[in-house]
C-alpha cells in the first residue's frame, strides 16, 4: 500500500498562494488552501454589479512562460483553462502638456516616437534596454525563483549586483541613458507597478522593462478573475480542496513546529507543512500570536518599510470609449515632487497621476453591450505614513478623480455612470489583512530584496513557509508566481518530493 500523501496547508488565494497549491498538490502533497473571502484571488478579486465585470486587482500579465511553466507542471496547459489576449499598445502614457507616447513592442516604432520627442535619446533607449536585459537575466531569469535563506546566497550574488550598479534607483540609472525628462518618466514609472518609488527603488527592477519587451503584455479573456478561476479549476482537478469563507483565525505551534490551522468558525485542521499568502505582517503578529517565534519576528518587520497604497474607483458608463486604449497612464504636473508626497508626506497631495484600465478595449464581454468597464487607481500614501480617515475622505477624494477624468480623458463621464464603488487603504487593511494599508506588502527597496525579505522557509520554525508578495522576489503577477516556484521547491524537498 502506498504511504499516505502528506498534507499542507495553504492560507490565501491569491495568486501565491493558488500557484504554491497547484506545484504541491501535482507533486505528491494533499493540499488544503484557505481563503477568507467568498471567492478566490485575494488582491485579484472580481466585483460584478449591474452587468459589469470589474478586476479589483492585477490587470497586466508580463510572463505568459511563468503561467504556462505553472500548468505544465501538473501536466496541463495553459491554454485549456483561459485564452491570453495580446495588447497593445501595452501602456499609453499621456502628459498634461499634450505629450503622448505609446509604448509598444516595436523597436522601429519607438524609435520614432522618442526620436520627435528627443532625438538624441535614440541611442540612449537602446543602451537602456541593453541594460534592462542584463538585469533581466541575474535578477529574474537566474534568481527569480530562487529562495535566498542564508546571507552566503547573497554574498553570491554580491559582485553581479555591483556590477549592474544596484544600488542606484531606477529613475538614477534610466537618467544615465536618457535626457528627456518626460522620456525619464515613461521608462521609470514601471516600479511604481510594484510598489516601489522609482527614485528610491533598485534598479535591478529595472528589469520589468525588459521582461515585457520579451514576453509582451497579455489580458486573459474574461478579465484577470478568468485565469485565476482557471487556475483554481486546475488545483481541484487535482484534488486540492479550497475552502472559501474560511478565515484563519490562528497557527497552532507547538515542539517548534507548525501543527495546525483554526479558522474563526471554530474549524480545525492538522498539517504537515503550512504556508502563508497572507500579508507577512499579519501572518506574524496575527496568525502566529500565540507562539514565542511570532510577535519578536512581527516587531522587526513592523520596523520595515511598507509600500504604498491605492485609492481605487471601480466604474461602468453606459458607453464604451474605444478612444480609450486599454491601459493609460496620465502624468499629472508633477513626477518626483508627487512620489515623494505619496511615500514620504503625512496627507494627499493635491494633484494626481492616474493609471486607467479600460478592458473593454480587448474584451468587450466585461461590460453590457456598447457599455464599458474601467478602474483608475491613484497612488496614496500607506496608514502608517499618512493616517487619514478614508471614510470620510474617500467620497471626496472619488468625486475629484472622477472629475478630472472627466475633464482629461473621459468627456460626459458623469451623465454616463452608472455604477461606482470604491477601494481604500481602509479596503486593503480590513479586507486583506494588509498591514497598514500597503498595497504591495514591504517597500521593494535593496535593503528589503532578496535575502533582505522574509524567507521562503521560516528561519525559526520548519514547516512554516511564506509565499507571495511578502517574500522573495516580490510583488506583481511574475514576482508572486515566481515566489510559488521557490516556495514549493523548498516545500518539496523537505517532503522527499521530486519537484513538479
Amino acid at each position: 500500500m502506498s504511504a499516505a500523501r502528506p498534507r499542507a496547508a495553504v492560507i490565501g488565494a491569491g495568486f501565491g498562494g493558488i500557484a504554491l497549491a497547484i506545484r504541491l498538490q501535482a507533486a505528491g502533497y494533499d493540499v488544503t488552501l484557505l481563503e477568507k473571502r467568498d471567492k478566490p484571488g485575494g488582491r485579484a478579486y472580481v466585483y460584478e454589479d449591474a452587468g459589469f465585470t470589474f478586476d479589483a486587482g492585477p490587470t497586466v500579465i508580463t510572463d505568459p512562460s511563468a503561467l504556462e511553466e505553472l500548468f505544465a507542471a501538473a501536466g496541463r496547459r495553459l491554454s485549456d483553462y483561459v485564452e491570453l489576449l495580446p495588447v497593445s499598445p501595452f501602456y499609453r502614457l499621456e502628459w498634461e502638456n499634450g505629450f503622448r507616447f505609446d509604448y509598444v513592442n516595436d523597436q522601429a516604432e519607438l524609435d520614432r516616437q522618442i526620436a520627435a520627442k528627443s532625438p538624441a535619446d535614440v541611442d540612449g533607449y537602446r543602451r537602456f534596454l541593453d541594460y534592462s536585459k542584463a538585469v533581466f537575466d541575474e535578477g529574474y531569469l537566474k534568481l527569480g525563483a530562487v529562495p535566498f535563506l542564508h546571507f552566503s546566497d547573497m554574498v553570491k550574488v554580491a559582485p553581479q549586483l555591483a556590477r549592474l550598479q544596484a544600488w542606484r534607483s531606477v529613475y538614477s540609472i534610466v537618467s544615465r541613458f536618457i535626457r528627456d525628462e518626460e522620456l525619464r518618466q515613461a521608462f521609470s514609472f514601471h516600479s511604481l507597478l510594484v510598489g516601489g518609488n522609482p527614485f528610491a527603488t533598485s534598479s535591478i527592477y529595472a528589469l520589468i522593462h525588459a521582461l515585457e519587451r520579451r514576453w509582451g503584455v497579455w489580458f486573459p479573456r474574461g478579465g484577470t478573475g478568468a485565469l485565476i478561476r482557471g487556475m483554481v479549476r486546475l488545483f481541484e482537478d487535482l484534488g486540492g480542496t479550497v475552502r472559501l469563507d474560511a478565515e484563519v483565525a490562528g497557527i497552532e505551534v507547538g515542539e517548534g513546529r507548525a501543527k495546525a490551522i483554526v479558522t474563526k468558525d471554530g474549524w480545525r485542521g492538522e498539517f504537515d507543512a503550512v504556508a502563508s499568502n497572507a500579508d507577512v505582517v499579519h501572518t506574524y503578529k496575527t496568525l502566529l500570536a500565540g507562539s514565542e517565534r511570532g510577535p519578536s519576528f512581527a516587531r522587526k518587520l513592523e520596523r520595515k518599510r511598507s509600500s504604498m497604497s491605492l485609492f481605487v474607483i471601480y466604474f461602468g458608463l453606459r458607453r464604451h470609449r474605444p478612444e480609450l486604449q486599454h491601459h493609460t497612464v496620465l502624468f499629472g504636473p508633477r513626477y518626483r515632487g508627487l512620489i515623494d508626497d505619496i511615500f514620504n508626506r503625512e496627507t494627499l497631495a493635491d494633484d494626481v497621476s492616474l493609471y486607467l484600465h479600460s478592458p473593454c478595449a480587448t474584451d468587450p464581454s466585461l461590460a453590457p453591450p456598447g457599455a464599458g468597464a474601467f478602474y483608475v487607481l491613484a497612488p496614496v500614501p500607506h496608514l502608517g505614513t499618512a493616517p487619514l480617515d478614508w471614510d470620510r475622505v474617500a467620497p471626496v477624494y472619488r468625486d475629484r478623480i472622477l472629475d478630472y477624468l472627466g475633464q482629461r480623458c473621459i468627456p460626459g463621464l458623469r451623465e454616463d455612470l452608472v455604477t461606482v464603488r470604491t477601494f481604500t487603504p481602509h479596503d486593503f487593511r480590513d479586507e486583506l489583512n494588509a498591514h497598514l494599508g500597503s498595497a504591495f506588502s514591504l517597500e521593494p527597496i535593496l535593503t528589503q530584496s532578496a535575502w533582505f525579505r522574509p524567507h521562503n522557509r521560516d528561519d525559526a520554525i520548519p514547516n512554516l513557509y511564506i509565499v507571495g508578495a511578502g517574500t522573495h522576489p516580490g510583488a506583481g503577477v511574475p514576482g508572486v508566481v515566481g515566489s510559488a516556484k521557490a516556495t514549493a521547491r523548498l516545500m518539496l524537498a523537505d517532503a522527499g518530493l521530486a519537484p513538479a
